[in-house]
């Protein structure tokens, strides 16, 4: 199963054509499960122009499938640790949705189609985030 991030859909609604579409296209033509977590949801509404957009959006985002953070606090704290480490290695995580994000990839075993350099500079420090 596949968690894909906003830096995907975002370029997938745009109409534009990158590696990762391409990827999120052959994934949707063969349909291979794939879904969105809560914080994805919000960084796609948070860009709309318009109410009208945003409703749009919103009624079709609420069709996909949501995979959640699965221990609580703990998945917010292990998301910190990430970023502790990352810091001590002198890597910088521009982002803590992205964090966010990687952990509630990392606890449902999912992969993560991506373009967004924060989850490759992750993936320096936690080995089971996967990319697809």
């Amino acid at each position: 199963m596949i968690l894909v991030d906003t830096s995907v859909l975002i370029d997938f609604l745009k109409g534009s054509e990158t590696e990762e579409v391409n990827k999120l296209n052959k994934i949707l033509i063969s349909n291979i499960p794939f879904g969105i977590c809560d914080f994805i949801y919000m960084e796609l509404l948070q860009g709309v122009k318009t109410e009208r957009e945003f409703e749009k959006l919103k009624k079709y985002l609420d069709t996909q499938t949501f995979y959640k953070l699965k221990n609580d606090i703990d998945s917010y704290a292990n998301a910190a640790m990430i970023y502790f480490k990352s810091r001590q290695k002198g890597i910088t995580i521009r982002s803590m949705i992205d964090l966010l994000i990687a952990q509630t990839a990392i606890e449902n075993n999912l992969l993560l189609l991506h373009s967004d350099k924060d989850y490759t500079n992750i993936k320096k420090i936690v080995t089971d985030l996967n990319f697809y």
